[in-house]
């Protein structure tokens, strides 16, 4: 089993090109939104860390942004706690698809997290800025100083590159996605 990792910026297109591959996805994204709404045992642990803005379980976005809002530095320690439920699933996940030719790893802070073993293939999604203010403005319910602090967590893209096996351009249409999956595709099967 082959991992190929898609990295890039906020809106770039990461969880789009993952489906594109039409093979296993860990979609962190989903992983974590799926934790807050059935893990008691994640629920406690930020209560605990965060008594006064937890209410009630599930976990809800709008509390976890407030918590983040009010101090970045919170990003980081609500990270220390999720972060190890997400790779327990990684973990179950690639248990599961061992047999796969390739497995797809849609996750935010892949490189950030030092998830990247040396056998992996990351692919940078590289997408016009002008466009991906675009995307995301259609978002509902987006929050751009949220955006910006997550950025911050991040490395800078240029360093993402240069970690990069392959650079996916993403202009945003759809034949021309599927176009450039299918030709990493060949050139990984060689």
């Amino acid at each position: 089993m082959k991992k190929i990792a898609l990295v890039g910026d906020i809106g770039s297109g990461k969880t789009f090109f993952s489906k594109l591959f039409r093979y296993p996805v860990f979609n962190a994204d989903l992983i974590v939104s799926n934790l807050y709404k059935k893990d008691k045992n994640l629920f406690r642990k930020i209560k605990e860390k965060f008594p006064h803005e937890v209410r009630d379980f599930p976990l809800k976005k709008d509390e976890l942004l407030k918590i983040i809002l009010k101090q970045p530095k919170n990003l980081k320690i609500l990270g220390k706690i999720i972060h190890p439920q997400v790779r327990k699933k990684m973990r179950q996940f690639f248990i599961k698809n061992k047999k796969k030719k390739f497995v797809i790893l849609d996750v935010p802070l892949f490189l950030e997290n030092k998830l990247n073993k040396s056998k992996d293939i990351i692919i940078f999604i590289d997408a016009d800025k002008k466009k991906i203010r675009e995307k995301i403005n259609k978002r509902k319910n987006i929050n751009f100083k949220l955006i910006n602090i997550l950025r911050r967590n991040q490395i800078p893209t240029t360093l993402k590159k240069k970690k990069s096996t392959f650079l996916l351009k993403n202009n945003f249409i759809s034949k021309t996605a599927k176009k450039n999956v299918k030709l990493i595709l060949k050139e990984l099967s060689k």
